[in-house]
């Protein structure tokens, strides 16, 4: 099997996401090939061939002068997948590629096993096998679905590219999204609230709690999807990313996303009344318990003391 491997630059650095590119390729036991707009400057500790083209000439971010870089390599390598992480880069690249190559694409890739991909569903309740039906596959990485164990210091071998493609975009920079309300990353203790909660009611629970622990509380994606919790308080992919000394997750089920932002903390608490919930396998702890009842009790005792 042969994977092309897309890395991705930006603000003048090379993303940290390439180790889960590599990570994937390493699971599927794939020759890989390497693609990137950057600089030679900073380059990934890639052992194989790096396809490189000029971040000056090209731009980071020129969708239409990407894609037929790309293209030209696939032309070259014949890869069976090229795989992107599952990013803003990669949401909007990934289609566009495929649609050129007639492939079939993938998204939000969480596992490969038996060399097929595996995606969640149901909120991450269940994983499905997807099956491609083309020879070649365009596939998104999740964030945090794939982990480099270990990696040895080398310099991948370098062939510039170029294309005369130039696109009608022009990219006018990167804005910061404006930062309002708490401040997550730098909390010690973290009590954060799932949907297994049951009623928007019920997060004043877990803030008695979080401020009984003198720390803050932090929400799973489909609460602050349900407006029951505000954006700056979530936690995962697509919230913030955190690493407190305490992270108590109450009725989490552990869906992939959730778990790539909480799994730097030091010790995890886990309570849920599904004992075979993903998130127990990060717990340190695991409560089986329902949290409507526990949660008020351990708030009082520890307010006792």
């Amino acid at each position: 099997m042969k994977t092309l491997l897309v890395a991705e630059y930006r603000e003048g650095r090379l993303q940290n996401n390439v180790n889960d590119l590599m990570a994937f390729a390493n699971k599927a036991g794939a020759d890989s090939t390497m693609f990137l707009v950057g600089s030679k400057t900073d380059l990934p500790q890639f052992q194989g061939k790096l396809y490189l083209a000029d971040t000056e000439k090209c731009g980071e971010y020129n969708p239409e002068v990407h894609k037929e870089l790309l293209l030209d390599v696939v032309a070259k390598v014949k890869p069976d997948m090229v795989i992107f992480s599952h990013s803003s880069y990669g949401w909007d690249l990934a289609p566009r590629v495929a649609f050129a190559l007639k492939a079939t694409q993938i998204s939000e890739v969480v596992d490969f096993v038996d060399g097929v991909p595996i995606v969640p569903v149901c909120n991450s309740k269940l994983r499905r096998k997807v099956t491609p039906k083309t020879d070649i596959t365009v596939l998104t990485l999740q964030a945090g679905a794939f982990s480099l164990t270990d990696q040895t210091p080398v310099t991948p071998i370098v062939e510039m590219i170029s294309t005369p493609a130039t696109g009608t975009i022009r990219f006018g920079g990167y804005e910061q999204a404006e930062k309002g309300g708490i401040d997550l990353t730098k909390a010690q203790v973290i009590v954060s609230a799932g949907r297994g909660i049951g009623k928007p009611e019920n997060i004043g629970m877990i803030a008695k709690l979080a401020q009984a622990l003198k720390g803050e509380y932090g929400a799973s994606r489909p609460v602050v999807d349900s407006e029951w919790a505000e954006h700056n308080r979530q936690v995962g992919t697509t919230g913030q990313t955190v690493s407190p000394k305490l992270y108590m997750a109450c009725g989490i089920s552990g869906a992939i996303q959730h778990l790539a932002g909480m799994k730097k903390s030091e010790f995890v608490v886990a309570i849920n009344t599904d004992k075979d919930a993903p998130i127990g396998e990060m717990a340190d702890v695991l409560v089986v318990v329902d949290l409507k009842q526990f949660i008020p009790l351990l708030t009082e005792r520890i307010l006792a003391l």
